[in-house]
């Protein structure tokens, strides 16, 4: 199906045609370079099925589609993708998700063998893929900068330490419950290796320890984004590396993360004053929302008392606690009711210093 938009767009490029004396009486009249635009404007599985009959579009394919996506696929994807992957030599952006797993290590191999230039891949649930997939993507796909291998049960950390090897552009990592390939081993690699790296998801990876998180916090600084939820085994001593390490972190997930006491808070407290100059310049270009901690869960955590969270409330203006702005979340610590942000505090002064109506 093609958008009201998209349809114009046709049109005026036919409409050229026709004043340039060029006929079109088949499909494969129509030039490449058009039915690349057209590409661009009509579905993934639409190109798919007309890739399967007419040349013209298995041509277009070629020279120009550069993202894909074919979760639609419920049936025979594994073998979708090894008649496509040859023709996706320009391929950037892949997009695998699955609900029931297909995928299997040859298509992996296979999208490594001919897409050299894919940057961005979605791999998520892919359950049957094993340490061959990593090794092929390790060999063929260098310029990964996005990868999504969350819910990936059956490959090792010695496979994943390996990409990191090759795989050096990574800057975005999901690794949510790939509880065997992720260990500190692993993150000691992602450390020495992915120097770029801006968001990572390690959640329920729960045999990681500080020692691995620490590696992260000295191997990442630009580090934006980290979700340690279900990580059971971490302390203080990783929320510390990442506050004096990773000045740039904007998200930090510690749900469930019951050994994470005040003395975290207060270290992420202290980064953002220690930081407070830069924040300020901030200030002044209308910049404040974008710089510090813009997202904190620390739900479970029962260890943590109000006066040290609110202190970290303070420091980061950008984190809520009114409704609809959570972005300081703290359900199931009943302890940490009196916390509230600066709005709420304001707008209760606000109210508070305005005289009753029937005064």
């Amino acid at each position: 199906m093609v958008s009201e938009e998209g349809s114009a767009t046709l049109d005026r490029c036919f409409e050229k045609m026709k004043m340039e004396g060029i006929v079109i009486s088949e499909w494969k009249d129509i030039p490449v370079e058009l039915l690349m635009k057209i590409l661009n404007l009509v579905d993934d599985r639409t190109v798919i099925i007309a890739s399967g009959v007419c040349s013209g579009w298995r041509d277009a394919i070629s020279f120009g589609l550069t993202r894909l996506s074919l979760s639609w696929c419920k049936k025979n994807l594994n073998s979708l993708v090894l008649s496509l992957a040859p023709k996706l030599v320009k391929l950037q952006t892949l997009v695998l998700r699955q609900d029931n797993p297909q995928l299997e290590d040859n298509a992996v191999e296979a999208i490594a063998n001919h897409c050299h230039e894919l940057q961005d891949l979605d791999l998520s649930k892919s359950l049957k893929l094993t340490d061959h997939s990593i090794y092929s993507l390790a060999r063929g796909c260098t310029n990964l900068t996005k990868l999504n291998l969350s819910g990936c049960t059956s490959f090792s950390d010695t496979a994943l330490a390996y990409l990191t090897r090759f795989c050096r552009k990574l800057k975005v990592l999901n690794l949510c419950g790939c509880v065997e390939a992720v260990s500190d081993n692993a993150l000691q690699a992602i450390g020495e290796n992915c120097n770029e790296m801006q968001s990572l998801n390690l959640g329920w990876c729960e045999n990681i320890s500080d020692d691995g998180v620490m590696s992260l916090a000295y191997g990442c600084p630009d580090l934006r984004t980290l979700d340690l939820c279900g990580c059971v085994l971490i302390t203080d001593e990783s929320v510390v590396a990442l506050a004096n390490k990773c000045v740039h972190l904007r998200s930090l997930g510690l749900y469930y993360c019951r050994n994470i006491t005040d003395r975290a808070m207060y270290s992420l407290a202290q980064s953002g004053v220690k930081n407070k100059n830069e924040m300020w310049r901030s200030v002044k270009k209308g910049k404040f929302d974008e710089e510090g901690l813009r997202s904190l869960n620390i739900s479970q955590c029962t260890y943590l008392t109000p006066s040290a969270v609110q202190a970290v409330c303070d420091t980061f203006p950008a984190l809520h606690t009114c409704s609809g702005r959570h972005s300081l979340v703290m359900s199931g610590c009943l302890n940490l009711t009196s916390v509230h942000c600066a709005c709420i505090l304001q707008a209760h002064r606000t109210h508070t210093a305005l005289p009753h109506p029937a005064h």
